[in-house]
């Protein structure tokens, strides 16, 4: 049994390097606008972290064009095939998402003026981005303990220790300071027991003598529609506006069910998502909305959108079907343990994001 244990063990960490050393390459072209030199400077060739964000890269993007480049200074936007990049989304997400059939190098164009402010939230450079991902830690904290105390109360160089290790995509700065929030590994019989006085100050509920409750996920969903009868993934309509893809937060509770030795990712999906593996619409419950908490300020209103929830998307749902799963751009089998890939895959604020597509009839 120590023997698994530890063979468990080495294949997490060298899972963990692999994720953490995971890049797209990335074409970045100046937009035609803000050419201000002929001839038009070449291209720039440059790996995007799939754990890092566009923001971050804007220094040595600039660096390249500056010679060519209007004076003065404006926010500065991504875009691919028209349609404006979320900045607050991991690159590696914006890839699987965006790219049905996987372009290398990605070909995104660069813009350094004109930031489409009704399409995108204002973003500050890497304040904002810094902002965004201490957020999400919070959420995803609170929904893991039922408070983020933890992220909340941790010191200021570790604060500090934790954003620079995911900048420059450093594993092991990242956990020296991570594992001191317990935020993981999730397993099959994880059960969070809360103290009276953590019950009393981080939730509602009332308190019973021994009171615990299972584990929680935090998965982020990214559900994008394509056409009902596309038969090659390559042949996807480019996504043209964000109206096309719902981003859910829904967090998925860890319960033993039926005896089942482990739960797989098609068990955790069937859960996430009925809307796609039932013929009956999904029902709102606590479970299935975005994390808010006291302590954590909310998403902006461009950051998520209800999960299909007029009586129109719930109807179309019913026939729609799951085309392609793709978590940090592999497409795992279905059969595979749920909670390997949310312990092995996740990103460094501890979400799990997943990339599905669905074949919907309103395409």
């Amino acid at each position: 049994m120590a023997a698994r244990d530890e063979e468990a063990e080495a294949w997490s960490e060298e899972a963990a390097r692999w994720l953490w050393e995971g890049a797209v390459p990335l074409q970045v072209h100046l937009h035609d606008a803000d050419v201000t030199a002929l001839p038009p400077p070449p291209p720039l060739l440059i790996l995007g972290p799939r754990l890092g964000y566009l923001p971050l890269l804007v220094s040595r993007i600039r660096a390249h064009f500056s010679s060519t480049l209007p004076p003065g200074i404006d926010t500065v936007w991504f875009e691919y095939k028209g349609l404006p990049l979320k900045w607050y989304i991991p690159i590696g997400v914006l890839f699987d998402l965006l790219c049905a059939d996987p372009e290398r190098p990605w070909n995104l164009t660069v813009h350094f003026r004109g930031y489409p402010g009704e399409v995108l939230s204002p973003c500050e450079g890497e304040d904002s981005v810094k902002w965004s991902y201490n957020n999400s830690l919070k959420e995803a904290a609170f929904i893991i303990t039922g408070n983020s105390k933890n992220v909340m109360n941790m010191s200021q160089a570790d604060q500090v220790a934790m954003w620079e290790s995911v900048m420059k995509g450093d594993l092991d700065g990242y956990m020296n300071v991570s594992t001191r929030l317990k935020l993981g590994p999730f397993e099959e019989d994880c059960v969070v027991r809360t103290s009276s006085a953590e019950r009393q100050q981080g939730s509602d509920e009332p308190e019973s003598p021994g009171s615990s409750k299972p584990c929680r996920v935090p998965v982020r969903l990214y559900v994008r529609s394509v056409q009902e009868d596309l038969e090659y993934l390559e042949d996807a309509i480019p996504v043209s506006d964000w109206e096309g893809v719902s981003y859910i937060n829904r967090p998925f509770e860890i319960r033993k069910r039926e005896g089942r030795i482990y739960i797989t990712l098609q068990d955790a999906l069937e859960t996430l998502l009925p809307e796609f593996f039932s013929s009956k619409p999904a029902v709102a419950t606590a479970e299935s909305e975005p994390a808010e908490t006291s302590d954590s300020a909310p998403d902006d209103s461009d950051t998520s959108r209800p999960a299909l929830s007029s009586q129109r998307e719930s109807s179309a749902t019913k026939n729609a079907k799951v085309k392609l799963v793709r978590v940090q751009g592999i497409e795992p089998k279905m059969s595979i343990p749920f909670l390997w890939v949310a312990n092995n895959l996740k990103n460094p604020e501890h979400y799990l994001h997943v990339c599905v597509y669905v074949a919907s009839p309103r395409i």
